[in-house]
């Protein structure tokens, strides 16, 4: 019995050994993914000790103001191709939110949609941002719809893309990665094991636009993951699923701007369902639904969801931005 418990251990501590030697991959080194992934429009606010946010101002500066909010595990890089489309009309503010990108830890330790608001908050104040079209992608879209609920004397339009928010919506085929984050022992490993196989693997099961799918793509999403501080605060956001929490018709009824709803017809994280349970609580929006796209419209179809993005904004009444 005791040489079969030996065995059993030498056993274990061998198949751990295989598993950091298949998958082991330390942070990576903030300075050099600063000048890898950072641009001439990269800039950093410190909106309170220790919480220095990337963003970028682009566009035309004295167009009307887009906020752009990226979804988990992304970062503002994943509006790069309508930053390219829009931006000759509107001035196009991306950042990325703490736990994400070039932005890393938060002091606080908290990574919810509550303080993601507050961020995006604080962030449109200090660049005397008072009204603007608020859109986001998966988390970000939760995001903004959130900030339309508690901001919305600032909120010109809202836009949706494959948004969060319907309680239990069942979702199809999730991520390797986001179910390896969803198993109590395994997940402790993410600290340490992050190999580049399972981001290339979730990536894959986001987008059904597979020819947008490069290894430049797969590199950006696994090297920011590693950025200092993002995988902890991956760690705490999905332990935590209870912190973001769900809408509800009655809440987003209240939502009295113009709407713009985006989705994948096969999107396998948030399902199409979700788009028309958030077009019966937003009566006034407007729904377009991708055949053959998932997740990540503005990445698979980025010119086309662009177009519909300009086309529903030039039929608005015009605002006069507040800068």
């Amino acid at each position: 019995m005791l040489r079969l418990i030996k065995w059993l251990i030498i056993l274990l501590l061998a198949a751990l050994a295989a598993l950091f030697f298949w998958g082991y991959a330390p942070d990576t080194e903030a300075a050099q993914m600063e000048r890898k992934y950072g641009s001439a429009a990269s800039r950093f606010a410190e909106l309170e000790p220790g919480l220095r946010v990337h963003y970028r101002d682009e566009g035309k500066s004295d167009g009307r103001v887009l906020v752009l909010i990226h979804g988990s595990n992304a970062s503002l890089h994943t509006w790069e191709p309508w930053v390219k489309a829009l931006g000759k009309d509107y001035r196009v503010i991306s950042l990325d939110l703490p736990g994400h990108g070039l932005t890393g830890r938060n002091p606080t330790g908290i990574y919810d949609n509550t303080s993601y608001v507050s961020v995006v908050d604080r962030l449109l104040t200090k660049l005397n941002v008072d009204n603007a079209v608020i859109g986001g992608n998966s988390m970000g879209g939760g995001v903004s719809w959130l900030y339309a609920l508690e901001h919305p004397e600032k909120v010109e339009a809202l836009l949706l893309v494959d948004a969060s928010g319907q309680p239990h919506a069942k979702s199809g085929e999730l991520p390797l990665g986001f179910k390896l984050m969803r198993m109590p022992v395994i997940k402790e490993a993410v600290r340490f094991i992050a190999p580049r196989s399972i981001f290339e693997s979730s990536i894959k099961t986001s987008m059904s636009v597979q020819s947008k799918i490069d290894d430049k793509l797969v590199d950006r999403y696994w090297e920011l993951n590693r950025y200092p501080g993002n995988r902890e605060a991956t760690m705490q956001r999905f332990s935590s699923p209870k912190n973001m929490k769900p809408g509800t018709k009655e809440r987003l009824s209240s939502i009295k701007a113009p709407v713009f709803i985006l989705w994948g017809a096969e999107d396998k994280l948030i399902p199409v369902t979700s788009a028309k349970w958030f077009a019966e609580a937003l009566p006034q929006a407007k729904l377009i639904i991708y055949p053959n796209v998932g997740h990540i419209p503005m990445e698979e179809i980025p010119e086309k969801s662009a177009n519909d993005v300009k086309t529903w904004l030039d039929s608005l009444a015009v605002k006069t931005p507040k800068v």
